[in-house]
């Protein structure tokens, strides 16, 4: 017997990166089916209205296309995400400009142009409401023309999606906290801030191939898509509603994805059901591959937000209590906005201690296509917000930013603003401590305080701490009661059988490490199964940085059980090496023909949630970070940069060290866009800069280095002791720099993305309205003595 060396924290090579590196991978548009058309969609050109007449050009020979109507539908006309209210097809209203009304296959690809150019569609256009403000006054003003969305199941409400209400405690004592404690402050300071919408920008469009299969009596009896997408069972229950099928009737299979980033969460339901749609009316297998300029234009983004904060201080430091209000801008359609509310809510006190705490949260109805899920879930939002205000209160009071952290992070035991108790350490001071000195921190803030008065490039530098919740919140992984199942092979080969997707973060890696360190087995032994659903259970979502921890955890748990029915039937010794494992894995097939161990989810012991109070153990563990950014600003061309980025991060456990590192440089290198280069130009609903070369975001030139480093505290719940780090790197990188930028120029700035003409404007802008502007003068910031 020699032991095994420990798998989990090294990085063996990627289990799909041979294929990439090779070009042997296929994706969805290297793929076809014999006697496979081709599908495209005809879009709304307005953002609200309702459909007078659709009519086709004699031109064109109709005859010749299949064309999906609303009425063409076999089940529901709905694309169901967690409410009902998304429509597959406009029928006859329409809500937000691009969306499907109609639906056209034709054999070649390129007769598809022609005939979208020959349908036109005429409407009676109604107003439109396009922003969260907009929305907010339709409502106040009851003006019953601009309520576009009133939907009162789920705690909707006109105009509204959702709304949430978090206490940092009992409400009634809660509230009386918080007036007492904005009666007797030292300071009240206040402050609003925005963020706009990103897109995904995966590296491949949105594309699927569907095929419709029909009973002797030719009602459908199935379907199958395979495609570019994250969650396969999203698709499946989507298809059942459409198809009225039963959802064993309906198999989805993940292909080959270039990048999801949330945005292949939720949209290959819409896309899913169109290809069906039209493979049911041709008769053939139906691709649809959306180009660029429609993917980017049609499908969901990060949604724009709104966050208000109210704080009372006292004059050394301690935060007292406070207010938040956020507000998100959901779109035309509820799709997951609120969950992606839930995070924003209850990540919007960050990794602090709050005595007196309420958190308002809404998602805002307006005709724009549906925002959508977006690496970071809302938490990205909340915490620019909390992060930047956090400056502002330290600027305010006359104590450093650093100091202001200081007195009031989280630490073991304490309890966050749901109540729940932090059972594992939490060292919030050392993170500190340490990104700081890995940045040289104070050495750059005194160096840049020297250097930036007689230079035209202002240099400044820095830092956010925050905090992500692993996994769904609060009651969510316990409603999902995801299923893991372990196989052998007939040659004795483990075998893992999830749904959780590959999409370049390296899932199928991390999860057959676990089973290798588990199994005693070398890594290349392990397989994983494709997601197919007519063979993989539901593993839940790939999404909320919950594979390695929630699904990690599973596999290690059959991976376990494995062990055990071998040890237990035939006498596997422990340890074992390789030869004995498959010695008795062959000779248990050889008797029983097969072996299959499962695990389903379940939620540790003191893991509760009160969904009605929103409060209680919002996740089963939390993964922390302080990050460092430092940037110059060129006061000729206005233009921000970041120069330097120090992401320090405690992650339970680092599984794959390679994977792991560059998932935070690639959510650092979003967060940098998201800051400083990305805007989504809106033009009556309508995304005007619909292409790579008027969507600016940065590449490898526009990035600084960005330094990793890792804080390993193994979290029981977790594989070998890993948590979640997918949507970490998101959070902190724009509070870092907008915080930096203020120490380089002295002038606030509270809203992203900060481009040079906002800069520009902030600086030069000297009167407004017959007011004498004073460029260092925060006006967004109240703040406020109590007498």
């Amino acid at each position: 017997m020699t032991e095994q060396k420990p798998i989990l924290g090294t990085s063996p090579l990627r289990k799909e990166g041979r294929a990439k590196v090779l070009g042997a991978a296929r994706y969805i548009d290297d793929q076809s089916l014999p006697g496979m058309w081709h599908g495209a969609t005809v879009r709304s050109t307005i953002a609200r209205g309702r459909i007078r007449s659709i009519t086709f050009d004699p031109a064109i020979d109709c005859s010749q296309y299949a064309i999906v109507r609303a009425s063409d539908i076999p089940g529901a006309n709905t694309i169901v995400h967690i409410i009902q209210d998304h429509p597959c097809l406009a029928d006859p209203l329409i809500n937000h400009p691009y969306e499907p009304i109609l639906l056209l296959a034709h054999p070649e690809k390129a007769a598809l142009l022609t005939a979208l150019a020959a349908i036109h569609i005429d409407y009676d256009e109604l107003p439109g409401v396009f922003t969260i403000e907009d929305s907010e006054s339709a409502v106040a003003a009851n003006d019953t023309t601009r309520i576009i969305w009133d939907r009162p199941d789920n705690g909707g409400s006109a105009n509204c999606f959702k709304q949430y209400t978090m206490h940092s405690g009992d409400a009634d004592e809660v509230e009386a906290g918080l007036a007492a404690a904005f009666e007797h402050a030292d300071f009240i300071v206040e402050g609003e801030y925005a963020t706009g919408a990103q897109e995904q920008l995966y590296i491949e469009p949105n594309g699927v191939i569907a095929e419709c299969f029909f009973k002797p009596t030719g009602e459908v009896e199935s379907v199958t898509v395979r495609g570019s997408l994250q969650c396969p069972y999203y698709l499946v229950h989507a298809l059942s509603v459409v198809f009225n099928l039963p959802q064993e009737n309906c198999r989805v299979i993940q292909v080959e994805t270039g990048g999801a980033f949330g945005g292949k969460e939720d949209f290959p339901s819409v896309i899913g059901s169109h290809a069906a749609l039209l493979a049911m009316k041709s008769g053939h297998p139906v691709k649809m591959i959306y180009d660029r300029a429609e993917d980017m234009a049609s499908t969901t983004k990060r949604h724009p937000s709104r966050t208000r904060h109210r704080t009372a201080v006292s004059k050394d430091g301690k935060l007292l209590a406070g207010t938040i209000e956020v507000a998100l801008d959901g779109g035309a359609y509820a799709t997951l906005s609120s969950t992606v509310l839930s995070r924003a809510t209850i990540h919007a006190p960050g990794p602090y201690k709050w005595p007196y705490l309420r958190v308002n949260a809404k998602a805002m109805a307006t005709n724009i296509p549906p925002h959508g899920a977006f690496r970071g879930f809302g938490a990205p939002q909340s915490l620019f917000a909390l992060e930047r205000h956090m400056d502002r209160i330290a600027h305010t009071i006359g104590i450093s930013p650093e100091e202001l952290r200081r007195k009031n992070f989280l630490g073991t035991g304490d309890k966050t603003a749901t109540g729940q108790p932090l059972l594992d350490p939490v060292d919030m001071q050392h993170l500190l401590t340490r990104a700081l000195a890995e940045s040289n921190y104070h050495a750059k803030l005194a160096e840049f305080a020297k250097t930036n008065p007689t230079s035209p490039i202002k240099r400044g530098i820095g830092f956010a701490a925050f905090m992500h919740g692993t996994g769904f919140t609060g009651s969510g992984e316990r409603r999902l009661n995801s299923l893991v199942h372990l196989d052998l092979t007939p040659d004795g080969r483990p075998q893992i059988l999830v749904s959780s997707t590959e999409f370049g973060q390296g899932t199928n890696t991390i999860l057959c490490q676990v089973a290798a360190q588990n199994l005693q087995l070398p890594y290349d032994d392990i397989l994983i199964h494709e997601a197919d659903t007519a063979f993989v259970p539901n593993s839940g979502p790939t999404v909320a940085s919950r594979t390695a921890m929630i699904v990690g955890k599973l596999v290690e748990r059959t991976s376990q059980q494995l062990l055990n029915t071998l040890r237990t039937h035939e006498h596997l010794p422990t340890p074992h090496t390789r030869e004995d494992f498959y010695r008795a894995a062959r000779c248990y097939l050889l008797k029983h023909g097969s072996l299959r161990e499962s695990a389903r989810y379940e939620p540790p012991a003191p893991i509760f949630w009160d969904d009605d109070k929103y409060r209680g153990d919002a996740y089963p563990g939390y993964a922390w970070a302080v990050y460092v950014a430092e940037v110059a600003v060129d006061t000729r061309t206005y233009m921000a940069t970041c120069t330097r980025f120090d992401a320090l991060q405690e992650v339970g456990k680092v599984m794959h060290p390679v994977l792991a590192k560059g998932q935070i440089e690639g959510g650092v290198a979003q967060g940098i866009g998201y800051a400083l280069y990305e805007k989504c130009v809106w033009n009556n609903g309508k995304m005007m800069n619909n292409q790579m070369t008027n969507y600016i975001m940065p590449t490898s030139a526009d990035l600084p280095e960005i330094h990793v480093h890792f804080e390993e505290v193994p979290s029981i719940h977790g594989p070998g002791g890993a948590k979640g780090i997918g949507e970490l790197p998101m959070d902190g990188p724009a509070p870092a720099i907008l915080n930096a930028i203020e120490n380089a120029l002295g002038i606030p700035f509270n809203t992203i993305p900060l481009l040079p003409e906002d800069i520009f404007e902030r600086l030069t802008s000297t009167h407004a309205n017959g007011e004498v502007l004073n460029p260092t003068v925060d006006l967004d910031t109240k703040t406020e003595v109590p007498a």
